[in-house]
């Protein structure tokens, strides 16, 4: 066998490492949007990454190693095109409360724990991509989502509100930041909520103005000019302040083999997590700018960066939904800005960390607090209140759980309600009589369609789903109940099969015993359009042996011509 061509050898790469598709492009435009959007993110990565990593009780760095070694290889095998990796408050409030009882206050320790708990997330994401288990993502529906989102857009911006307004914000669910900020207002700082309105309001302008232009990055750049030139720094206004210079050189934590077995609790609930609010994020990217999101994919995304961010001192990295709203809001067209971000966060860390010092907090906070706008949309929740108001009910239970809950458990909860509700529809299929319709062979929906003709002496019967264990006992319920409404002199009952895609044991019993019990009232039963998979499942059973004929696609009209036929001939 020849060898693959250049050109061959480039879709196969692709499939495994989607990030390698923005080199193929010849759109410079998009190449430009990239730099621009990963100059941006990179200036919120700085931030985000020391400001987490306090919450896990980590030094500074280990934030910003973590976006670096994470950022440098989810690009390469994401499949999203604006999901930006990062350390999380959620992943690293679970590191913080967890360590404490395993590092005996040493600070070294606690790093090199740390680094091996993202190690270990790395081997769980690859074990899910090997399974396959990005399926299971699909139970996060878009109603789900719809409630996730608004719940996102409030939960950051009770955490931005405080930091617009000058004064220090509070840890905890929505409620509790709310009710924190809404009590400390007057800690208000007039200065930096001046500039926090003034960064709004050309933020806002230039999203209605200048859409396709690095409006975020200018007002990033003009803040930290305003400090240095007006002394706002002296007025008081909260700035990055000093992050701390270099690089680690990678490898792996000094760490013993029990520590391994202490640490999978741990690494199973940040890969749970990273790997939620990862599929979460990357699915609502992907609706809004339509394309597809392969969430499987998404698990050796994870797999790389957590590998990466381990080795090089850092710590569990997921999908963070205020980074990818900032890298979304900069103009990214492809996952090449996160490689971008990534390299800008390793030449400030190595060179230039006093040029972010400046950074005014009031300014990051508005342009969080723009990129969240576009999660709220009133518009989605009136579809859904006309729409359905079970829907509704999913989605304010997401939204819900999301404030009081956070991210994780507000997508857990609402998927939960939503695979409880699938569950319910699945056990409670809908079932219907059948009548011929006038002039035809024909047999359609009585309920629906009252003009159709029923024969005196056939009872037609469909259910319109698989005949599973769990939805059996309904089936029989609806099947007797629609039978005796039909009262005495039914000879002849005919199951329509014709939209029933499956039958697993409980199934065929229950065919069984259906036909026993018909059996015994003198009404003989017999079977309609049976597909290929059910008939294989009812002969491999013996149900012929019951004495009913399992044939091939058997329309209702056939089978009352033949029996019609047979009792004529007896």
């Amino acid at each position: 066998m020849e060898p693959l061509s250049r050109a061959g050898r480039l879709p196969v790469l692709i499939r495994l490492f989607p990030g390698l598709a923005c080199f193929t492009r010849r759109d410079w435009g998009a190449w430009r949007h990239d730099l621009i959007a990963g100059i941006t993110l990179a200036g919120y990565l700085l931030p985000a990454g020391i400001g987490d990593a306090s919450l896990a009780g980590l030094p500074p760095e280990s934030g910003v190693y973590a976006c670096l070694f994470g950022g440098l290889v989810f690009w390469l095998f994401s499949s999203s095109r604006h999901t930006s990796v990062t350390v999380t408050s959620a992943i690293s409030l679970l590191i913080g409360t967890s360590l404490s009882g395993l590092d005996g206050g040493d600070p070294s320790r606690r790093a090199a724990l740390a680094a091996c708990t993202a190690l270990m997330v790395g081997g769980l994401a690859l074990a899910a991509w090997a399974a396959k288990a990005g399926s299971l993502v699909a139970f996060i529906s878009e109603t789900v989502m719809v409630g996730f989102k608004t719940g996102v857009a409030f939960h950051l911006a009770a955490t931005q509100l405080p930091k617009l307004f000058g004064f220090q914000g509070s840890h905890g669910d929505f409620w509790e930041r709310t009710h924190y900020f809404l009590t400390h207002l007057g800690e208000t700082h007039p200065p930096s909520l001046f500039l926090g309105i003034v960064t709004l309001a050309i933020l806002l302008g230039g999203k209605v103005f200048f859409p396709k232009r690095p409006v975020s990055l200018l007002v990033v750049v003009a803040g930290i000019a305003a400090v240095r030139l007006l002394g706002l720094g002296e007025l008081g206004v909260k700035t990055l302040g000093e992050i701390p210079r270099g690089l680690p050189i990678p490898g792996l934590p000094a760490i013993q083999a029990s520590d391994v077995n202490d640490l999978l609790p741990l690494a199973i609930a940040c890969f749970l997590v990273g790997a939620v609010e990862t599929a979460a994020i990357g699915r609502m990217f992907g609706r809004k700018h339509k394309y597809r999101l392969d969430s499987n994919q998404e698990f050796l995304a994870l797999m790389a960066s957590n590998l990466a961010s381990g080795l090089g001192r850092g710590y569990p990295v997921s999908g963070g939904m205020s980074q990818s709203l900032v890298n979304e809001g900069g103009g990214a067209k492809s996952p090449a800005s996160g490689l971008v971000a990534a390299l800008i966060l390793g030449i400030v860390a190595l060179l230039l960390t006093g040029l972010l010092r400046d950074l005014p907090q009031s300014v990051l906070a508005a342009v969080v607090l723009v990129a969240v706008t576009g999660l709220f949309k009133a518009s989605e929740l009136r579809r859904l209140w006309h729409f359905s108001r079970q829907e509704f009910a999913v989605a304010a239970i997401a939204l819900l759980g999301v404030l009081g809950s956070g991210l994780l458990r507000g997508v857990l909860i609402g998927a939960f309600v939503s695979l409880i509700l699938l569950i319910r529809r699945a056990a409670r299929p809908r079932t219907t009589e059948l009548g011929r319709v006038p002039g035809t062979d024909y047999f359609a929906d009585l309920v629906r369609h009252p003009g159709n003709e029923r024969a005196a002496d056939v009872f037609v019967f469909r259910t319109e789903a698989s005949l599973l264990y769990f939805n059996v006992d309904h089936v029989r319920e609806r099947f007797q109940e629609a039978l005796e409404s039909r009262g005495p002199g039914i000879r002849l009952a005919v199951f329509f099969l014709g939209t029933v895609p499956a039958v697993d044991l409980a199934g065929v019993e229950f065919l069984e015993e259906l036909h026993q019990d018909l059996k015994g009232r003198g009404i003989e039963m017999r079977l309609a359009e049976a597909h290929g998979q059910v008939r294989e499942v009812l002969l491999r059973a013996g149900f012929e042996k019951q004495g009913i004929p399992v044939v091939p696609n058997q329309p209702v009209a056939t089978i009352l011509a033949e029996w019609r036929s047979g009792t004529k001939t007896a």
